[in-house]
């Protein structure tokens, strides 16, 4: 958290809304731990990551649903490991991401 806590203070000090999305849960292997964070402004910008790159722009569409409806979500993202190698990615599995408004 604390490495988001800066742009997360300096987007709302912008009068920007935020939203912050977490790993709750791993099945398999995934780059990032369980309880990792990214933080997304309403104008798109993020920081941290729940991935390591390979979700991050869902998150961050997902983000944008949740600060228009005030309502959280959660989603489930993943991908075989054998299909995870023939695109060039590290590790398959599947993370849930917990997706909520700061107010």
């Amino acid at each position: 958290m604390r490495e988001v806590l800066s742009e997360i203070e300096r987007w709302r000090s912008e009068g920007k809304q935020v939203a912050l999305a977490t790993v709750v849960k791993v099945y398999g292997s995934a780059p990032r731990p369980l309880g990792a964070k990214m933080a997304i402004s309403s104008a798109g910008e993020m920081a941290g990551s729940v991935s390591g790159g390979c979700v991050e722009g869902a998150v961050v569409q997902e983000a944008l649903a949740v600060l228009d409806s005030g309502q959280p979500r959660l989603v489930e993202y993943g991908i075989a490991d054998e299909l995870a190698m023939t695109v060039g990615l590290a590790c398959g599995g599947n993370i849930e991401v917990f997706v909520e408004p700061i107010e």
